[in-house]
């Protein structure tokens, strides 16, 4: 596994060290609630990317909104750009949930616009959840619902290799269309 190693020009203050001494005892002794508290701008991110540089375990960090969220992902990217630091949000930039009106008679019909790079995001979390041990998921509330089986999510991976770091395996070209073809990708003609 991939030791979680902070890159920082900081260092932490005497009174983050004992924060993070008390809170990464109070994690390993199975403490069942805990609370940084801490004025804006005091060094509480940077506290608990320490407890994670500190107890070398992988943190699912949630925030109350997205807009926070986004702002520690771009944060714990930083300080920790050899790890998988991943977001996982919302992907609706806009929802309307399907309502009816009774007084009126009126149905209105669910709507949505879906934020494609956020999608992409949060597969990219899911795929480094299965994939790697050194995560760190930052995400908002919307993290508590369901997404699905990771087991039935694992059915749809292709797994591939880079020839250069496989050094002689080899994917025979009908194997490569079975495995494509069965996790739901169609074979369409292209013009080149």
């Amino acid at each position: 596994m991939t030791k979680f190693k902070i890159e920082s020009n900081y260092s932490a203050t005497q009174d983050q060290k004992r924060a993070v001494d008390k809170l990464s005892k109070g994690i390993s002794g199975a403490k069942d609630y805990q609370v940084l508290l801490g004025v804006t701008g005091s060094g509480k991110t940077f506290s608990v990317a320490n407890i994670i540089e500190n107890l070398q375990r992988p943190a699912l960090i949630i925030s109350h909104n997205k807009t926070l969220a986004a702002q520690l992902y771009q944060e714990f990217k930083t300080f920790f750009p050899n790890n998988a630091v991943s977001f996982f949000v919302s992907y609706y930039d806009y929802y309307q949930p399907e309502a009816y009106i009774p007084s009126t008679d009126t149905y209105i019909e669910k709507d949505a616009d879906i934020n494609e790079l956020i999608d992409k995001l949060r597969l990219a979390s899911t795929t480094n959840l299965l994939t790697r041990h050194d995560n760190i998921v930052i995400a908002s509330v919307s993290c508590i619902y369901n997404i699905g089986s990771p087991v039935e999510y694992g059915h749809f991976i292709f797994e591939t290799c880079n020839m250069k770091e496989a050094n002689s395996a080899f994917i025979a070209a009908p194997s490569a269309y079975e495995g494509i073809l069965s996790i739901f990708f169609l074979r369409t003609k292209m013009r080149r």
